[in-house]
C-alpha cells in the first residue's frame, strides 16, 4: 500500500462508514481494485482506521455520552449479538471479507430494501430518543446489526433499519446507529489488532504512518457525513442511498464476471 491509496481508502471509510452503503463493501471493492485486497496490511488498515471514524461519533455526541449510565448498559446489551456472532463465524467472514462478488450482491439487494424501508416502516414514534428505548429495543437492533457481517450489508442501514422495525424514527435510529458504532468498531478494532500481534505481525514506520494518516482522514471526512447525513436522511429517507447501492452492485457485477481482472479476483 502506498500513501495514495491509503489516503483514498480512508476518504472512502470517512464517507461510508455511517451512510448505508456499506463502508466494508467499498473498502474491499476499492483495494480489490488497487491490487491490495490480499495483503495482510490492507486488511489491518480497514479495519484500524476505523478508530478515526468512532472519534468523529464521540466528539460529535460528546455530551450525550454522559448523560446516564443505563444508556451505556443499552449499548452493551445491543453490542452483545455482534460479539456472539464474530466470535462464532469470524473465520467464514474473514473468507467472504475477500469476495468482490458477495460485495456486488449484497450491495443489489441492499439497494431494493432501501427502495421500500420508508414505506414498510412510515408508522415511527417521533417521541422516543437515542437515549431512552427499551432495552428490548437495543437488543432486537443489535441483532439486525450482525447482518453486517456479510460483505456488502451495511453496518449502519443494517441497524437504523432494526430501530425503524421497532417504530423508532428515521433520526432516531440512526443516532442510536452511531452510538452502537462505537463500542462495536472498537471491539472489532481490538480484537483484529490482538488477532495479527498474536501471529507475530510486525508494523514497519511506514505502516503505522498509513495508519496515522488513514485515522486523521477518516475522522475528519466521516465529521462531515456524518452531519449531513442526519440532515438529509431527516428530510428526504433513504431511497437516494437505494438507487446508489443498486447501480453500484450492478457494475460490480458486470466487472466481476466480465472484468475480473480489474478487481484482481
Amino acid at each position: 500500500m502506498n500513501y495514495l491509496q491509503a489516503i483514498l481508502l480512508a476518504i472512502i471509510e470517512g464517507i461510508t462508514e455511517f451512510l448505508p452503503v456499506s463502508s466494508t463493501g467499498h473498502m474491499i471493492l476499492a483495494s480489490s481494485f488497487f491490487g491490495i485486497a490480499h495483503d495482510d496490511f490492507t486488511k489491518l488498515f480497514t479495519i484500524v482506521i476505523q478508530l478515526g471514524t468512532i472519534l468523529s461519533v464521540v466528539v460529535l455526541y460528546f455530551k450525550r455520552f454522559f448523560q446516564s449510565f443505563d444508556f451505556y448498559y443499552k449499548l452493551l446489551v445491543a453490542f452483545i449479538p455482534a460479539v456472539v456472532f464474530g466470535l462464532l463465524f469470524s473465520k467464514k467472514i474473514d473468507a467472504l471479507l475477500e469476495n468482490p462478488i458477495t460485495v456486488a450482491i449484497s450491495l443489489l439487494i441492499g439497494g431494493i430494501i432501501l427502495l421500500k424501508v420508508d414505506d414498510w416502516f412510515s408508522n415511527s414514534n417521533d417521541t422516543v430518543s437515542s437515549q431512552n428505548i427499551t432495552y428490548l429495543t437495543a437488543f432486537k437492533i443489535g441483532l439486525f446489526q450482525c447482518l453486517a457481517m456479510i460483505p456488502g450489508v451495511s453496518r449502519s442501514g443494517a441497524s437504523i433499519v432494526g430501530g425503524m422495525t421497532q417504530k423508532l424514527s428515521r433520526t432516531t435510529a440512526a443516532e442510536f446507529s452511531f452510538f452502537l458504532a462505537v463500542p462495536t468498531m472498537l471491539g472489532a478494532t481490538v480484537k483484529k489488532c490482538y488477532d495479527y500481534y498474536k501471529d507475530g505481525f510486525v508494523l514497519t514506520h511506514k505502516q503505522i504512518n498509513l495508519l496515522i494518516i488513514g485515522n486523521i482522514i477518516g475522522f475528519v471526512v466521516a465529521l462531515i457525513a456524518i452531519k449531513s447525513f442526519i440532515g438529509y436522511l431527516t428530510k428526504n429517507g433513504f431511497k437516494i442511498f437505494g438507487y446508489y447501492r443498486i447501480v453500484v452492485g450492478i457494475i460490480m457485477l458486470v466487472i466481476c464476471f466480465a472484468f475480473p481482472k480489474l478487481l484482481s479476483i
